[in-house]
């Protein structure tokens, strides 16, 4: 990824403004654990009234589909996901100047939540976080020409694993449950990001 330019966090709103365009699509990328809900909003607010946030997990397959599938226990894995869905909604507010509802996910539930908010048709910027925008796999692929700019969050993963495990701790998970989760779900999720994503133009490390 050595093309990736290096910037500090807070000149990010800045190097977004730069860009030409009526509507933005800001493609916010990083493993579990990394810190893109956090970094997302901080950018919706130093951006302002002009700008939304989509989030990825609002795509989550829900879990009767999982069970059936054998997936549960690997829920957040990139074959866990509507893909389908995702490209079609990121497609569609490209270029639409309506209201538009989008899912959200609800951690405490594990649940996705049909229009759990909703994209002006004011918004210029729209910040999309999510693990895998940059895969380069079957479906996630085509995610990649619909934005305007990409962002890369990178971590070591020593940090990322002392931030999982505190995030499923509060989950109410017992310390069995919580190791399950990180060392054979979460953190190889984020090694597949590393390993098959392609360049993000941006990346901060702070």
């Amino acid at each position: 990824m050595d093309s990736e330019l290096q910037v500090p966090r807070a000149d990010l709103a800045s190097h977004i403004r730069q860009l030409p365009g009526e509507r933005l699509l800001i493609g916010l990328v990083g493993g579990p654990g990394a810190g893109k809900s956090h970094l997302a909003h901080e950018l919706a607010e130093a951006l302002g009234e002009q700008s939304a946030i989509v989030a990825m997990d609002g795509f989550h397959r829900d879990n009767d589909w999982l069970d059936a599938r054998g997936l549960r226990n690997v829920k957040g894995a990139p074959e866990t996901f509507d893909t389908e869905g995702f490209s079609q909604l990121l497609a569609r507010l490209k270029s639409s100047r309506q209201d538009e509802p989008v899912p959200t996910f609800d951690r405490d539930l594990d649940a996705t939540v049909p229009g759990g908010a909703s994209v002006p048709g004011s918004a210029k910027y729209l910040i999309v976080e999510g693990n895998y925008l940059l895969l380069t796999r079957p479906g996630w692929s085509d995610l990649y020409p619909l934005f305007d700019l990409t962002i890369r969050i990178d971590l070591p993963e020593e940090v990322l694993r002392e931030r999982l495990t505190q995030r499923w701790r509060d989950q109410g998970c017992d310390l069995a449950e919580t190791r399950r989760r990180v060392e054979e779900n979460d953190l190889p999720n984020g090694r597949t990001i590393t390993r098959e994503s392609r360049a993000a133009d941006l990346v901060v490390r702070d």
